[in-house]
């Protein structure tokens, strides 16, 4: 087989580190910014918390010194003269990994407390069982989801209590046991489906109402059309007012549908939204800030930079180990350049993205009604910016600004554009809040279907078709007409 030599001319384009750091520190909001900063500082004491003075020009080595204040915490930790004096250096020491495989990994918890499965635990052992029953009960708690359902089938569990457990049992033998489970607090935890939460719940009463007794038999009979609203046929079967059948709505609707977050709702974490932006209206002017979080003041090390000045200005040939020491430190000091301006970088790209975006929506952002909103796509701020799709893209899914109206996150600012019957381009978020505001002004005891809101809309002049306001209604997490109904 014959040997052949050619050349060819290859484009290709290949992202360098400092530009990898900088689309991930992008996409960052604000609260886990601040985490990525802290863990910089942790693994690089060349970067420390701090302001520059003006008069330094962020050189070092061949270059003007520094002009730092005193020392970091990381500094005063770093020994200095284990990179300088001695006539060899353990590799260890020039090694940047200060982890090992036998390191214990230690998460700070969310939150305590005990959890779901360990309340009902605690009621268990309230009951006289013996082992087997414990185990299968144990099985059975276990196997509940967050909500306080049972998932799984009982044939499936059957066979998972044989092999894991080694327990010979049957399915009528589970109901049994699944059975007293139903009997703990919260009411209808450990039901099967949503008619047996309710049921159970219902059956724990104690009053012997006429309400109750309808609610139990629609629960019990009549799920079906009652999770349809088709209330005219309950009314028919039931031999009932309207008014009655109000009053029994109201005592299902009482009930909880996921008995199982009752009990955990003390672990729950509410996550607070910092913005990323501060936007205000002074004497119809808009203003801009930036929120101080995002914009750190970080430095590089004056020791560090003393040091690689050091070692430029002996007139001494430094030995192997000092010039591997002199590597890490160019290194650590390299490092800590390229995250400073990867941070100044990332300042930089979401202002002038903000200031675009404001540009776009100005009449928005003066008067705060979501009818102003002008059809906008990644593709105008990316043209205007100068910047890729995906570099705005990676801004506007995670950063949020605050507004005299809300906090809002960037992206929802961005629709596609309609056309009226004038020719005028329109946003879809308008539409959308026409569709909103005509749903929820609509009467409930006869709810506009898709085929009347798309006719509304059109007399109003906006061309849309019926699919299309499915599709936004959808969006809006608004049911259909026939589940809207109300008595």
């Amino acid at each position: 087989m014959a040997l052949k030599q050619s050349l060819s001319l290859k484009l290709q384009q290949k992202l360098s580190p400092q530009q990898i750091q900088l689309m991930k520190l992008l996409q960052l909001p604000t609260i886990a910014l601040e985490q990525r900063i802290k863990e910089e500082m942790e693994s690089n004491p060349a970067l420390e918390e701090g302001r520059e003075e003006e008069e330094d020009d962020m050189s070092y080595a061949e270059e003007d010194d520094y002009n730092y204040d005193e020392k970091s915490e990381a500094e005063k930790e770093f020994n200095f003269d284990d990179y300088i004096n001695g006539d060899e250096i353990p590799s260890y020491k020039l090694n940047a990994n200060n982890r090992s495989k036998d390191d214990e990994e230690k998460q700070i918890p969310l939150s305590g407390g005990d959890t779901f499965q360990d309340l009902l635990e605690a009621q268990l052992i309230m009951f006289d069982l013996d082992e087997e029953d414990y185990e299968i009960a144990h099985h059975l708690i276990g196997s509940l989801d967050e909500s306080g359902y049972l998932r799984r089938d009982l044939e499936s569990i059957v066979d998972d209590l044989a092999f894991t457990q080694n327990i010979i049992t049957d399915v009528e033998h589970l109901k049994l046991v699944l059975k007293l489970i139903q009997q703990f607090d919260p009411p209808g935890v450990g039901a099967r489906t949503l008619q047996e939460c309710l049921l159970l719940q219902i059956k724990r009463k104690k009053e012997n109402s006429l309400v109750l007794m309808n609610a139990k038999e629609i629960i019990e009979n009549y799920f079906d059309e009652f999770s349809k609203k088709h209330y005219d046929k309950i009314v028919d079967k039931l031999n009932i007012t309207e008014e009655d059948l109000k009053d029994v709505i109201n005592e299902i609707l009482k009930l909880n549908p996921k008995p199982g977050n009752s009990l955990s709702e003390s672990a729950k974490i509410v996550q607070h939204i910092i913005p990323d932006f501060i936007l205000t209206v002074i004497d119809g002017q808009l203003e801009l800030q930036l929120n101080g979080r995002n914009a750190p003041e970080l430095k590089v090390s004056k020791e560090y930079s003393e040091m690689m000045q050091g070692y430029k200005e002996s007139k001494e040939k430094p030995s192997k180990s000092q010039k591997d020491a002199l590597m890490f430190v160019k290194q650590k000091l390299d490092s800590a350049k390229w995250f400073i301006d990867a941070i100044k970088q990332r300042q930089h790209t979401l202002i002038t993205t903000m200031e675009a975006i404001i540009n776009h929506q100005k009449d928005y952002f003066l008067e705060g009604d979501e009818t102003l909103i002008a059809p906008m796509i990644l593709k105008d701020i990316a043209e205007e910016v100068d910047l890729d799709i995906s570099t705005i893209s990676r801004v506007v899914n995670s950063k949020y600004v605050q507004t005299p109206y809300g906090t809002f996150l960037l992206k929802t600012f961005f629709s596609e554009s309609l056309s009226t019957d004038s020719g005028e381009e329109v946003s879809s978020r308008e539409v959308k809040k026409i569709l909103q505001d005509a749903i929820e002004d609509e009467d409930k005891r006869k709810p506009l279907t898709d085929e009347k809101l798309s006719k509304l809309l059109n007399d109003k002049g906006y061309n849309i078709a019926r699919r299309t306001v499915a599709k936004y209604r959808e969006q809006l997490n608004i049911p259909v007409a026939r589940m809207r109904k109300e008595l």
